[in-house]
């Protein structure tokens, strides 16, 4: 027997005490991840690092980041880990959130949810990936090199001849570290910029300690563990946003307020709103602002096409609508009865 709305209808005090049981659920469920998180926050933190050191060692820099206060790195180490629980520990806590709504929605407007739900993590997971792997390399190396640049001359040291006996030591340039080198050897790694001293033996492995060798120009390129992290953080959260053009576009087009036609009609206007996101959610350069906007455009011309295969009433009749329609059809206009042919009988 189907439930009636009187017997879907749960009191208030109910709701809470659901809602109280779910968010209990999440809570339980993302503390693992969350311990898990800390485990892997420091490799996850190197691994950000990466793309800003081989922008600097490509423009022959140090590839060294700063640390000026005692707990600055710890604190970036603690704002991954969460973030690590959240992206991680979203799926569960979006389940639970879904147990609790999912019964006051009828059966045809879950089929929205089953199509944007998923469809939104995939856009997050692209945004953030196209965001590390194409835009954060382009803009990194765009600000290495163009803080590398100084004055013509500005830095020029004064040159003179040697005094009568001094000569000048020389260290050997390697392209890697030697295999065992013994405690006051030197020498300088020419890929890392820097020179390398074995000091001393630890747990039967030579200590060495590095100096970075830096250019010289009047300014020396050595990032903040802490401002290099939350720009990373704000660049991820702004690709994630920005890639749900697509599911505004659905969002908009399911509730009537625009139609396939009206965007396809403003398409220069789309392009100038692209243009300013790109320029307010990205740093005030123009490559990481062309590269925000171009594939913006790209998803917002994605949600046109999706909005025209994907309608309203598409949707809420299930993915079988055209079969549906036809049937219907079929049921409302029956095509005629051929009058000569028989029904199988006799005469």
């Amino acid at each position: 027997m189907d439930r009636t709305l009187s017997d879907a209808i749960m009191p208030f005090g109910e709701h809470l005490e659901e809602l109280r049981r779910r968010l209990i659920y999440a809570l339980l469920g993302i503390a693992p991840i969350f311990v898990l998180s800390l485990l892997v926050g420091k490799p996850i933190v190197l691994f950000l690092m990466e793309p800003a050191r081989e922008a600097l060692r490509a423009a022959d820099l140090p590839s060294k980041f700063q640390q000026t206060g005692v707990l600055e790195f710890f604190y970036a180490y603690m704002r991954i880990s969460f973030i690590i629980t959240i992206l991680v520990g979203s799926p569960w806590v979006l389940w639970q959130l879904w147990l609790f709504v999912s019964p006051g929605l009828y059966p045809n407007e879950r089929r929205f949810a089953y199509l944007l739900a998923p469809f939104s993590i995939l856009l997050t997971v692209i945004g953030v990936a196209f965001m590390y792997y194409v835009m954060l390399p382009v803009v990194l190396a765009f600000f290495v090199n163009f803080g590398s640049v100084g004055l013509p001359g500005e830095s020029a040291a004064r040159t003179a001849p040697l005094a009568p006996g001094i000569v000048l030591p020389q260290t050997p340039v390697l392209e890697a570290d030697p295999p065992d080198p013994q405690p006051g050897e030197m020498w300088i790694n020419g890929p890392l910029k820097e020179m390398r001293v074995a000091v001393r033996e630890r747990d039967g492995a030579p200590l060495v300690l590095t100096i970075p060798l830096v250019g010289t120009g009047p300014v020396m390129q050595q990032y903040r563990v802490s401002e290099y992290v939350s720009m990373i953080l704000s660049f991820a959260l702004a690709f994630a946003v920005a890639f749900q053009m697509p599911v505004v576009v659905l969002l908009l087009g399911w509730a009537g307020i625009i139609q396939p036609a009206v965007l396809t009609r403003y398409r220069r206007h789309a392009i100038m709103v692209c243009a300013v996101l790109g320029a307010v959610l990205t740093p005030a350069d123009p490559i990481s602002m062309l590269l925000l906007a171009g594939p913006l455009y790209g998803l917002y011309e994605l949600g046109v096409v999706m909005l025209g295969l994907l309608p309203a009433e598409r949707v809420a009749a299930g993915f079988d609508f055209w079969g549906r329609k036809r049937r219907r059809s079929l049921a409302d206009h029956p095509p005629p009865i051929d009058a000569d042919a028989g029904d199988g009988g006799g005469p």
